[in-house]
Parts: C-alpha cells; sequence; structure tokens
C-alpha cells in the first residue's frame, strides 16, 4: 500500500526536451507559400469572431441574470457546464482578437475594444495581458527566457507525478495567468490599466445589482472551465511532446466548433494571420503538409494520457536555449516591434 502511494508521487522525467534546432513553423509557412500562393487569400480578418464573441457574451449575461437566487449546488453546476464551457470559448476569441483577427490590422482600436467586451463573463482583466505575451510565444516558440508558455523547472519539480499533474491541470488557469507576471515581468501599459478599470467596474455593478452568486457564477466558469474541463485539454495538446520530434500539435474534433478552431494549431502557428474559421481550408490546400502529422482527436484523451502516463508532465516541452538577456526581453521597445509585426 506504501508504495502503491509513493508511485502516485513519482515520476520517471526530470528534464524538458532541449533543441538547438530553429522553431518548425516560419520554415513550414515559407514551403507552403512558395507551392501554394493562394494560401495569402484566406490572410485577413473575419467578422463572424466578433458577431461570435458578442451572441456568448450576451448569453452569459443572461445566464448571470437568471442564476442570481439558484442554491450555491446549482450555481456550481452550471458554472462547469455551462459558464465554463462559454467563459473558456471567449478566451479563446481573445486569443483570435489578439491576433487582430476580429476587425484586421487596420483596426487596432476596434480589436482591443472587442477584447475588453468580450472579456467581460471572464472575471478577471486578461485581454491586453495576454496578447502582451503571447504574442510572444508565436514569434519565439521555445525560448526558455521569452516563451512564457513553457512550464517552470519548479512546475517540473512540484507537478510531475501522477497527483502533481492533476493538481497542475486543475490549478492550469491560475499557471496561465501568474506564470508571465512572475517570470517575466514587463512595463503595465495603458490599455492594461484600462482592461483592469473596465473589469473591475463590471464585476462591481453584477455584485451591487444581481448579487454574489452572480459574480460568482462567472469567476467559476473561468477557474472551472480552464481547469479540469474538457475544452482545457488544448493546453495540454497544442505543445506538450506526446511524440519526440514534433513540438506543436493540431487536434482535429467537434470541440473546433464552438472554440474559434484552436485545434488547429499546426495551422494556425505557421500562418497566425488567418482566422480561425478559416484554417480548415489551410490543412485542405496543402494537406502534403499536415496529414503526416501526430494530431489529437480527443482533448478529453489528452487530459487522461497526460495525467496517467509516466512519460508526461509538466517536463514534456520543448525548450531552446535563449539568445537574449532578461532586459532587452522586458523593454517596451522590443515589445513594440513584435506588436508591429504581428499587424
Amino acid at each position: 500500500m506504501i508504495k502503491e502511494l509513493q508511485d502516485l508521487f513519482k515520476s520517471d522525467k526530470n528534464d524538458f526536451f532541449w533543441e538547438a534546432t530553429d522553431e518548425p513553423h516560419a520554415s513550414r509557412r515559407k514551403q507552403i507559400l512558395a507551392k501554394y500562393p493562394q494560401i495569402k487569400k484566406l490572410m485577413g480578418h473575419d467578422p463572424r469572431i466578433a458577431v461570435q464573441l458578442v451572441i456568448m457574451v450576451l448569453i452569459q449575461l443572461c445566464v448571470t441574470y437568471l442564476v442570481r437566487n439558484m442554491s450555491w449546488m446549482e450555481i456550481v453546476l452550471l458554472s462547469y457546464v455551462v459558464g465554463g464551457t462559454l467563459n473558456h470559448s471567449l478566451s479563446l476569441g481573445l486569443h483570435e482578437v489578439a491576433h487582430n483577427l476580429a476587425f484586421g490590422a487596420h483596426r487596432p482600436i476596434a480589436n482591443r475594444l472587442i477584447g475588453f467586451f468580450a472579456n467581460l463573463p471572464l472575471g478577471f482583466p486578461a485581454s491586453i495581458t495576454f496578447r502582451k505575451y503571447h504574442l510572444d510565444h508565436h514569434k519565439y516558440q521555445g525560448d526558455e527566457l521569452i516563451d512564457v508558455d513553457l512550464p517552470t523547472r519548479i512546475e517540473g519539480v512540484l507537478f510531475s507525478s501522477f497527483v502533481g499533474k492533476f493538481v497542475f491541470i486543475v490549478l492550469q488557469p491560475l499557471f496561465y495567468c501568474l506564470r508571465p507576471v512572475i517570470v517575466l515581468p514587463k512595463t503595465v501599459t495603458f490599455l492594461e490599466i484600462l482592461n483592469w478599470t473596465i473589469q473591475i467596474a463590471f464585476d462591481s455593478v453584477i455584485l451591487y445589482f444581481l448579487g454574489i452568486k452572480s459574480l460568482v457564477y462567472l469567476w467559476l466558469g473561468t477557474l472551472l472551465g480552464l481547469g479540469l474541463h474538457p475544452i482545457a485539454g488544448h493546453f495540454i495538446a497544442e505543445h506538450y511532446v506526446f511524440v519526440k520530434g514534433f513540438e506543436t500539435y493540431s487536434y482535429y474534433g467537434p470541440l473546433n466548433l464552438i472554440t474559434f478552431n484552436v485545434g488547429y494549431h499546426n495551422e494556425h502557428h505557421d500562418f497566425p494571420n488567418i482566422p480561425g474559421y478559416r484554417l480548415p481550408e489551410v490543412k485542405k490546400m496543402a494537406p502534403e503538409f499536415y496529414d503526416n502529422l501526430p494530431c489529437h482527436h480527443s482533448w478529453i484523451k489528452v487530459l487522461y494520457d497526460f495525467i496517467t502516463c509516466t512519460e508526461m508532465g509538466p517536463y514534456a516541452r520543448v525548450k531552446r536555449k535563449t539568445k537574449y538577456t532578461r532586459e532587452w526581453a522586458q523593454t517596451s521597445d522590443r515589445q513594440s516591434m513584435v506588436e508591429s509585426k504581428a499587424q
């Protein structure tokens, strides 16, 4: 019995996969465009993103009103099933907005505003800060310093066991939000302050007019929806190494329908300026570049395999030695450069 308990807290892996090669997406992008230049026609923005975001926010506001007098048990259940699904989908809408895909690169303010609006039901300000770090994840994928999507070594030490990985999944929203600002703090911008101000004002209005239960419904929807939830399988599916030699994986399953096709992750990293709605067309146009890549078909299975497989855990990520200094990585000038190239 003691040995069985000890097995729950041990792991077979104790370091990341270190690579000396560049990330694969830039080179594949060049190859695909050379062979299929018509893919450029898919680039740009898609107004359906904004429409879907508005609809989901309105649905969440209606549910927030309806739960104000429900029991706490009903609120917890609805927070997971309804709120968790909608809030996670909204967070993936923020991902689209981060790439200016709702209104186009020529209308950055419109993208920021729809981001503020879509952020409201999440209960916590995220839109601007997420964008600031996410663009780095694309440009510097795997960089041990700049890519804060990568777990830290202390996460690997603490959460590599069976029990640890379960906790890691449950607490994923906390790691996802706190890791960037702890590992690589950057200057707080005016837009971030505005994001915080709008969010605090919205939460205060919900609390004042609808009560604590409605506000807790929104908060729990985010915490549960980004934790042990079927959609949250995408956090693990995207870049955790399930097959050695591959660091990005696509998911081709039904949940893409409500998540802006975030599952088409190889396609997205190859072409981050193509809206999620059109990513399936990338795969259809250039099938020989994607059909032979390992992929996932179930986010639930991804979560199960991650927790139960001794080879999986926070260490199962590709890292690259950084070429940069911390001071340079934190400069506002560098961030402006990254954002301008994302336009």
